[in-house]
């Protein structure tokens, strides 16, 4: 199942998509569940917006494939690097990315990314699937020249926008560890990865995270980036494409 967040006229709704349609939902799926009000809408007629804003936070892993590590000079870690991205760096597809100001030096890094659906800690790796509502694509940017010089990842990581996710989230997948990652610039693909790459799985990265901190419906996990990440500039149209969920693409601005 797909469920997008989208705009009608002014306030964003829930829907279910299917051939091409919306189907409104009543209220928040993460509370009241899948509840259809009836009413629809053609998916050329309406404006997809991120498919969650998370009430608490987005949980991003780093260099959890090992060509992504080499290709910037690092050691793959004996743990996976963990840090936290603030909820006013998301945005959708086909939403504009504004340039950050202190940084002459963005990269794009195409991920799968997972939300939760329930509260939960210290979640038991084969517990794991109970608590995932879905899955959907992000570009986790980072500006390396703030990375390098601020000594941690905060500013790098998360100023507006570094967070795009979209273009819905899809409930379901086949194999969460065997999802190709493709990101194209501009039409050229940059990346072509797949999560059968990860040094750890999806599901032990979720319960790593869920060590770490108390996960809240909503929040979502970013899983890492395959290689050849790269820089982006004013101008650019960045897309990321997740097997089984679809393409979530940006225009960069200054």
């Amino acid at each position: 199942m797909r469920i997008a967040r989208f705009v009608v006229d002014a306030d964003p709704l829930y829907g279910v998509i299917e051939e091409q349609k919306v189907h409104t939902l009543a209220g928040d799926p993460f509370f009241q569940g899948i509840k259809l009000t009836g009413q629809s809408h053609k998916l050329d007629d309406i404006r997809l917006v991120a498919p969650i804003i998370p009430r608490s936070k987005v949980v991003a892993f780093g260099r959890t494939y090992r060509k992504h590590a080499e290709e910037l000079g690092n050691e793959v870690p004996p743990e996976p690097i963990m840090f936290l991205k603030p909820n006013t760096s998301v945005v959708g597809h086909n939403e504009p990315v504004t340039l950050p100001s202190f940084s002459d030096e963005v990269s794009f890094e195409g991920e799968l990314a997972v939300v939760i659906g329930r509260i939960c800690k210290d979640v038991p790796v084969e517990k794991v699937p109970e608590v995932i509502f879905g899955y959907t694509a992000a570009n986790d940017l980072t500006a390396r020249d703030a990375q390098r010089s601020d000594l941690q990842w905060a500013r790098a990581k998360g100023f507006d926008g570094s967070c795009p996710l979209g273009p819905w989230i899809e409930t379901e997948l086949d194999n969460p560890d065997d999802i190709g990652i493709v990101t194209r610039v501009n039409g050229e693909v940059k990346q072509d990865g797949s999560t059968n790459e990860l040094i750890w799985s999806v599901h032990e990265l979720v319960a790593r995270a869920s060590e770490a901190f108390t996960l809240l419906p909503g929040d979502v996990i970013l899983t890492g980036t395959p290689g050849g990440v790269g820089e982006v500039r004013e101008g650019d149209r960045v897309e990321v494409e997740v097997e089984e969920i679809g393409s979530l693409g940006n225009i960069f601005r200054r």
